[in-house]
């Protein structure tokens, strides 16, 4: 087990297995390798049974339930890594950057503490390996109606 998986362990999050990682809902690819640069498509969040988690910050989700959203986003994401990685986390050199997109009404303007579940949850597992640069979106709608979207570019040994 990777050291990144033992830190994972005592969060208590388990990465799904290759197998289980959801696929390309269109014409695209999950992640794509270029050198050692790897850009994961967006990752929906998602609630632990696998069902979209749907809502509208502003509205139906609170800054808190958003935030939560967003964590499942950062799992979803170090998966697609790990699948990246030939399954050894190990090989994970660098969070470079992530682009958070939140569904909220046109009011709301806390996008930046939303995108924070991701963030501070890869951090907590990476350390330093895990900051980043960011940006935080609003949109009008998102992919099945979830609350939060998150792509990532990783780099890799």
């Amino acid at each position: 087990m990777s050291q990144i998986e033992d830190k994972l362990a005592t969060l208590g999050i388990t990465l799904p297995d290759a197998q289980d990682a959801p696929k390309a809902a269109g014409n695209y690819a999950p992640f794509v390798q270029s050198g050692n640069l790897v850009y994961v498509s967006g990752q929906i969040s998602r609630h632990p049974d696998d069902s979209p988690m749907v809502g509208k910050l502003g509205a139906t989700f609170s800054v808190e339930d958003g935030a939560a959203a967003a964590r499942t986003c950062a799992i979803q994401l170090l998966m697609q890594a790990k699948i990246a990685c030939g399954g050894d986390l190990d090989r994970l050199q660098k969070v470079v950057k992530l682009t958070g997109f939140v569904n909220s009404t046109p009011d709301f303007t806390d996008q930046p503490k939303v995108i924070n579940g991701c963030s501070d949850l890869l951090v907590e597992i990476l350390g330093d390996v895990g900051r980043h640069a960011r940006s935080a979106v609003s949109a009008p709608s998102l992919p099945l109606g979830v609350a939060v979207e998150i792509e990532g570019i990783f780099e890799i040994s």
